[in-house]
């Protein structure tokens, strides 16, 4: 399956590539400044393009990258989450990012599920990490949901060297047994 043919499906939700319809959500994101607090902070539309590219980049290159994630009902992209592992990552990450209207419905679970089960069965990793701001409650109350435990202080490479983090983690191992335990 060629990347572009990608796509995830949730009962809500569809995780596909990025596409360039996308990037008006993605700016929207990253001009809220307290959606944007814990992921680099708020950045001019201009900026905000630059940044965007990454993940179709990635995507191009390594072979994996975060989707983007678009409400089925509306059709409204929502966010990002998924694999994500740059030069010098401190491990191999499923990342997200979503809009403040998205927030407290669910929705990023549902994403993280559907993310890190393609992530294991596709990509082979080992584990996944989450690279989690310590003031970042939300994102650590996720990081739990996915079943992912705190392993104590990360740290990026260059130029995020000076953001504080905590790196979550969990085993695919352990991700495969709370699967099968769950209903």
């Amino acid at each position: 399956m060629a990347a572009t043919d990608i796509r995830l499906e949730t009962n809500r939700l569809l995780l596909r590539l990025p596409q360039l319809q996308d990037f008006d959500g993605y700016a929207e994101l990253l001009g809220d400044e307290e959606a944007a607090r814990h992921i680099g902070g708020k950045l001019p539309r201009a900026a905000a393009w630059r940044r965007f590219l990454q993940m179709p980049g990635a995507w191009a290159i390594q072979g994996f990258a975060m989707f983007s994630v678009v409400e089925k009902s509306s059709g409204h992209w929502i966010g990002q989450m998924g694999p994500w592992h740059p030069e010098g990552w401190p491990g191999t990450e499923v990342g997200w990012a979503f809009k403040r209207s998205a927030w407290g419905q669910g929705y990023a679970t549902e994403a993280g599920i559907a993310a890190i089960d393609w992530t294991f069965e596709h990509l082979g990793w080992d584990e996944v990490i989450h690279s989690i701001d310590p003031d970042n409650r939300a994102s650590q109350l996720l990081a739990q949901r996915l079943g992912s435990r705190h392993r104590g202080p990360g740290r990026l490479p260059p130029p995020s060297e000076d953001a504080r983090i905590d790196i979550w983690a969990q085993t695919r191992e352990d991700w495969r047994a709370r699967r099968r335990a769950s209903p």
